[in-house]
């Protein structure tokens, strides 16, 4: 009897809706060499673990000629020992894109690695990938039909039994059921339904309770934050606590290292307008907070979203509202740290798109198309131009924490931030911690500048859903931090 529960209840199970609960991009975008040869990588994350990521490759030269992909774990246990690779599938109509597919089996902090062939020999990158389950995938309508069917057959099929055996399992053979026992076959059938339909309503209840307990620890959330004014102008964070980051401790997910020199970046965004925007950097002041004297801040309703990079290169985006006071009159109190900015961008347009952008008083930033439209899900190099203020490419740029530029991208209603670099999504503590650099103060990362930016910054990205967007570009033209603001409108 208590074979015939469980798949109605693994119907009603999976068809659940889904959980959703990262804030950002899942995918991972990545432009960087190879050795000699120019990659642009997108690793489209499963959304269940264990599950198949899709590995796309497109070499921005003509070189390449095999690409072998294999996942390993970023540092512990399973991070030397690589099972054997597989070969990528290259495109007969157009010889520089591969595609593969690679299972991750565990959630956390991955790997994939890429042995590349070609004209100038072999050469290997490895591209940083978070694994996490986003939600529950539902059965397929036929599959749960069949064992629908399978199972009312199952329950007809014993109520029949234990009817036939009341009934018939004294009677000599061949001989008819009395009156009296035909009626006891009917109650016992009765009976009998009842009770099996008590188990699987019982039954029911339980595995819907395990099933959530199970989502509970599989699916990823954020850690909770909580985002307060502490006496006149003081921004405290408090991380909250996160089961799935505590269930996950062997796999290095709980402490934080420096991304850019930073363990935290924080932004603000001025709601509903979008009209003030803040990067900062709190310092930490406990395991768990992190505090930040406010400078010349405008009150309002804002959205915060902080980045941190875990040991083992996972990253977390953290998210929290909070109503600051007018502390425009701090004017003479300087940033806490010499990374923080502030700008002050034109409100958010209804219809407004443009692709031309003011960068202070004088400079402009073209976002460069070439024509092409902005479709979700289907991968991007974003390419900028900074221009002075006669209208020449700007020869003034300087690194911003190591990087040309720093992109982030907010969609409207808040269900998509990310923060982009031009090497891509990926953290670029992540990369350091494949490429062997982990100097605490992030000088020696890759992709980090030391010497003068050029006037094109590039970044590499796929907007996750169609609708819009507002995106703040921020470099540094002088030795100041100046940010471009632009609406973009991405196609389905």
């Amino acid at each position: 009897m208590h074979r015939s529960g469980p798949p109605l209840l693994l119907v009603l199970l999976v068809l659940a809706p889904a959980c959703k609960a990262h804030v950002g991009s899942p995918d991972v975008y990545y432009d960087a060499m190879a050795g000699p040869y120019h990659l642009f990588v997108t690793v489209r994350t499963p959304q269940m673990i264990p599950g198949i990521a899709q590995i796309e490759v497109r070499s921005l030269d003509s070189a390449v000629t095999a690409i072998d992909i294999v996942p390993l774990r970023v540092i512990g246990e399973g991070s030397e020992n690589a099972p054997p690779p597989d070969r990528m599938d290259q495109s007969r109509s157009d010889p520089q894109f591969f595609t593969g597919k690679l299972w991750l089996m565990e959630s956390g902090s991955w790997q994939v690695r890429l042995d590349v062939l070609g004209s100038q020999g072999k050469s290997e990158m490895a591209v940083p990938v978070a694994a996490f389950a986003r939600r529950t995938l539902a059965m397929q309508r036929a599959t749960g039909a069949i064992l629908t069917v399978l199972m009312v057959f199952l329950v007809l099929s014993l109520v029949s039994i234990f009817g036939a055996a009341s009934r018939e399992s004294q009677l000599e053979a061949g001989a008819s059921a009395p009156p009296g026992r035909r009626r006891r076959a009917r109650f016992v059938m009765g009976a009998t339904a009842v009770v099996i339909l008590g188990i699987l309503f019982l039954g029911n209840l339980w595995w819907d309770s395990e099933a959530n307990a199970r989502v509970t620890g599989m699916i990823y959330k954020a850690p909770p934050m909580k985002a307060a004014i502490v006496g006149a102008n003081e921004l405290e964070l408090k991380l909250g606590f996160s089961s799935w980051h505590n269930d996950r401790k062997q796999e290095q997910l709980v402490n934080i290292i420096p991304d850019h020199g930073h363990l935290v970046h924080l932004f603000l965004v001025r709601m509903p307008q979008m009209d003030r925007f803040y990067h900062l950097h709190p310092d930490q002041t406990s395991a768990d907070t992190f505090t930040e004297k406010l400078f010349a801040v405008d009150g309002g309703d804002y959205s915060l979203f902080a980045d941190i990079v875990r040991e083992s290169g996972f990253p977390d985006t953290m998210t929290a509202q909070l109503t600051l006071p007018d502390l425009s009159a701090n004017a003479a109190i300087p940033p806490s740290d010499s990374d923080d900015s502030a700008a002050q961008v034109p409100p958010l347009s209804n219809s407004a798109r443009n692709t031309t952008a003011a960068l202070g008083d004088a400079e402009k930033v073209e976002l460069l198309l070439n024509g092409q439209t902005l479709q979700a899900q289907k991968p991007v190099i974003l390419r900028f131009r900074v221009s002075d203020n006669n209208g020449q490419p700007a020869s003034d740029l300087e690194a911003y924490m190591g990087m040309a530029g720093h992109l982030v991208i907010v969609r409207r209603d808040l269900s998509v931030f990310a923060h982009v670099h031009p090497a891509g999504s990926v953290p670029m503590a992540a990369v350091a911690l494949l490429e062997n650099q982990k100097s605490p103060s992030g000088d020696s990362m890759p992709g980090m500048h030391h010497a003068a930016v050029s006037s094109e910054i590039t970044f590499p990205y796929g907007f996750p859903q169609p609708g819009d967007y507002r995106l703040f570009l921020q470099v540094k033209p002088g030795g100041q931090v100046k940010t471009a603001v632009f609406e973009l409108n991405v196609l389905p």
